[in-house]
Order: C-alpha cells, then structure tokens, then sequence
C-alpha cells in the first residue's frame, strides 16, 4: 500500500505581498501619500509624498524580508493581556 500524495500548489500557502510588502500596508502608506499629494496641492509636497512613500515601502519590504506574517504576528501580541492569572477559570479563587 503506497501513501497518497497530494500537491500544494504555491499560490495557496503564500503570503498575500504587493510589491514585496504587506499588501493592505503598502495601499495604506500609498492612500496616506495621495491625500498628502492632493490636499496640499504644492510641488513641494507631491515631492515629499512621493519620497515618503517610497521611504515606508522599502521599511515595508525589510519587514517583509524578515517576516511576511510580522503585522498578524504584532496584532496577536498586543491583543493578549500582561498578565494572566495561573487558575483554569476566571472565577475561582486562589
């Protein structure tokens, strides 16, 4: 009786990347840039717009390098308490 094998094709288990960086990250920093872009309406900030977006990306793909997963990872961190109390039920006392 031989094992039975099934394929796990690579687009199923990657990370969801745009342009190497977290995706909903990147279109966030990029919608901050446009409304700085457009809301001021200079020269001067199409130039800073642009450059720091660029700047925040390339930060967003070093991120992405280290770890894909790092924005879930850091969600999961601050959303557990400090302390957690060393009994099976909240309700019980020491």
């Amino acid at each position: 009786m031989s094992l039975h094998c099934n394929r796990i094709h690579r687009a199923l288990s990657r990370p969801n990347l745009l342009m190497g960086a977290d995706r909903e990250l990147v279109l966030i920093t990029g919608l901050a840039a446009v409304i700085l872009i457009f809301v001021v309406l200079t020269v001067y900030s199409a130039l800073f717009g642009v450059a720091v977006w660029i700047v925040i990306v390339g930060l967003l793909r070093m991120m992405a390098k280290s770890d894909p997963l790092m924005r879930q990872v850091y969600a999961r961190h601050i959303s557990y308490k400090p302390h957690y109390r060393p009994t099976a039920a909240p309700w019980r006392r020491y």
